[in-house]
């Protein structure tokens, strides 16, 4: 609501791995992950969907209005917003983003709105998949020409040779990234995966940032 404010048009892209996790064990189904990525059945894909929407992108735009920002929520498949591709990973109903359309995103900037979008995509028989957020955010800021990505985390950012907390990253170029990737954490894989396709593709700066 802040960055709006200013004048910067901020676009919320946001995943809910503990939450889907969270509502799954509740419906007695045990979440399996894959390097870094979660395992998706067609059982779960709905409860993926719906949780990502009607809980986390609703309670987020509810903050983000509470604050004196005008939030609209949402996802993929609205107007065909993100298309996605099986992965090759024997991972189920996982996709990776393979077009974006930004049209709907355009128009609530120009509408002076926040958008609040949640990564789940059809693919081109119409399935739908669960798809990485961060990898999703980096295809659509690209698409959107974006000035920046910003990855939040919980932790303080990338570290070069985890766990040793004195090799924290301040600047990192995009040859030494592709370098280093293979060794991260699986959970930091995707983030800063995500950076690098954003820099490749034309955003000038990928940032890591603490969300704490």
């Amino acid at each position: 609501a802040y960055l709006r404010w200013v004048g910067i048009k901020p676009v919320v892209v946001h995943g809910g791995g503990p939450q889907i996790s969270a509502r799954l064990a509740e419906l007695g189904i045990e979440s399996e992950f894959k390097g870094g990525f979660r395992v998706t059945t067609t059982e779960t894909i709905g409860v993926v969907r719906d949780v990502l929407r009607n809980q986390i992108s609703s309670g987020l735009a509810h903050m983000i209005n509470a604050a004196g920002g005008d939030a609209v929520v949402m996802s993929g498949e609205d107007a065909n917003l993100f298309r996605a591709e099986k992965s090759t990973l024997d991972i189920g109903l996982v996709g990776e983003v393979t077009q974006v359309n930004p049209r709907a995103v355009f128009e609530a900037l120009d509408a002076g709105r926040i958008p609040v979008i949640s990564t789940v995509a059809p693919d081109a028989a119409g399935q739908l998949l669960n798809v990485n957020a961060d990898l999703a955010a980096s295809s659509l800021a690209i698409a959107l020409g974006a000035e920046k990505l910003m990855v939040l985390t919980d932790v303080p950012g990338l570290y070069s040779d985890w766990p040793n907390r004195d090799s924290l990253v301040s600047e990192i170029t995009t040859k030494e990234l592709e370098v280093l990737i293979p060794k991260l954490e699986s959970g930091m894989i995707p983030k800063m995966q995500a950076c690098l396709s954003a820099v490749n593709g034309g955003v000038p700066r990928a940032h890591v940032i603490d969300g704490r």
